[in-house]
């Protein structure tokens, strides 16, 4: 019976407690000021007490593989080594850090964004397998661009050495653990899922295998390497249960498959595992919320969307679908909560839960501390850091468990479409912005202050 103030242990790194900062888009690219950025954005949640924070997905390769635009790559030990400021920030404050490990695979930018097509004419984007029916009818109707370069054998051994590299790096540089992109429709969930891989060789899927066999294998791939280049650094990831999946798509992984999947990584060596119930493509069921009306309307991003979408005909169709997606994914507090229950019965590692927690209380109780059975052992939260850096502060310790507090955050995904094209992150609601302002002033975040408790010191 664990409550958010809690110590715990992922792969023998302590965390002070068990509220973590999922891993968001940073927008930081790869520049002069990158570093900047990240530690402007990240030091702050530290500051606040939060105990895990993870740094967004990070590219491993030096071309392609980027989802949106300003994505950060870490292929370039020169880079990754310029990090150790960030990894120094957060350590000065008493928290650990992450690197989530990504790779777009056919979610690639210039799979969706016209401009950067545009501007790469010859692209790429390695693939798994041929893409599904469904995506090459979009390519046909002019929708999407596929180019595809499926990868051979010795091509998936080739990029799971690449996230090794970068682990390797990154442990270099003082990150303290690496977290795959799993999820999302990144090169992970491609692997793992039936929807995507018709491989024959030895990352496929065989007739007579649990679905995501060929998927596992490439985690374990990713894991040799990992542990070949960082050595015993925490190494977790996200596994999907593609449950958000549109009807017309048959075959995917069902929540028993992704409990199978948690098992079989588990056993491999992961340290920790983050179920998450998604769809076959990249939707409004990771960022489940109202449509994000305030952000379509901004008069000072339409030329962004427009450059996107090829136009602003196809941008405000993307606005139409985007705004019947927020009818089928309504803010569901916890909703991944029952998937990590069932996952958490079968493994022996930490399981992380996210997904519209906003709540101190609704913490407490996926951590089991009322006497329920717990859906997980750290509780994370990703938006609600662009309305609050310093959320923390309000969350934990005697004024968390005192106010029962709840994160500023209202859902309205405003911070979420303007990413899609490359813009920081931040809260875009007024209201929002203005009530942060007005506790900023009342000293609510300064976790110094004179309420508060030796404990929470």
């Amino acid at each position: 019976m664990a409550t958010l103030d809690d110590p715990v242990s992922v792969g023998g790194v302590d965390i002070p407690n068990r509220l973590y900062r999922a891993p968001l888009l940073e927008c930081a690219g790869n520049g002069p000021d990158a570093v900047d950025t990240f530690v402007d954005e990240l030091e702050p949640t530290a500051a606040s007490g939060v105990g895990l924070v993870f740094q967004g997905a990070s590219i491993v390769t030096a071309e392609s593989g980027c989802a949106a635009p300003n994505m950060t790559r870490f292929h370039d030990p020169a880079f990754v080594a310029r990090c150790s400021r960030l990894t120094d920030a957060v350590h000065d404050h008493g928290g650990r850090i992450f690197v989530q490990l990504a790779h777009g695979g056919l979610r690639s930018m210039a799979v969706w964004h016209a401009g950067h097509r545009a501007r790469n004419p010859d692209h790429e984007e390695l693939a798994v397998s041929r893409p599904p029916a469904q995506l090459r009818a979009l390519d046909r109707l002019g929708l999407v661009d596929f180019q595809p370069r499926v990868m051979s054998t010795a091509g998936v051994y080739d990029l799971a050495e690449q996230f090794g590299r970068a682990a390797g790096y990154a442990a270099d540089a003082g990150y303290d653990g690496i977290h795959l992109s799993g999820a999302n429709m990144g090169v992970v969930q491609q692997f793992l899922s039936p929807f995507y891989n018709r491989r024959d060789d030895e990352f496929g899927t065989g007739p007579d295998e649990p679905p995501g066999s060929g998927g596992v294998r490439f985690l374990e791939a990713v894991h040799d390497a990992v542990r070949d280049h960082a050595g015993d650094v925490p190494l977790a990831t996200k596994v999907p249960a593609e449950t958000a999946a549109p009807r017309f798509v048959r075959r995917r992984l069902s929540r028993d498959d992704a409990v199978g999947i948690c098992e079989r990584v588990a056993a491999i060596g992961y340290d920790a595992v983050v179920p998450v119930e998604v769809s076959t493509f990249w939707d409004m069921s990771v960022v489940r919320g109202a449509y994000p009306d305030r952000a379509w309307e901004a008069a000072d991003l339409r030329s962004d969307y427009a450059e996107a979408f090829g136009g602003p005909r196809r941008a405000r169709a993307v606005a139409a679908l985007n705004r019947l997606q927020s009818r089928r994914f309504p803010r569901e507090p916890g909703w991944n909560a029952d998937l990590c229950r069932r996952v958490r019965r079968r493994v022996d590692v930490p399981v992380l839960c996210e997904g519209g927690v906003r709540e101190r209380e609704t913490c407490d109780e996926l951590l089991g501390a009322s006497g329920g059975e717990p859906a997980c052992d750290l509780v994370g939260m990703g938006r609600p850091f662009y309305a609050e850096p310093r959320l923390g502060a309000r969350l934990l310790g005697e004024r968390g468990r005192r106010e029962g507090s709840a994160a500023l955050c209202a859902s309205c995904n405003n911070c979420t479409v303007p990413q899609v094209t490359g813009a920081p992150g931040t809260c875009r609601t007024p209201a929002v912005v203005r009530e942060r302002a007005r506790l900023e002033g009342e000293g609510v975040y300064d976790r110094r202050g004179p309420e508060e408790s030796e404990s929470d010191r």
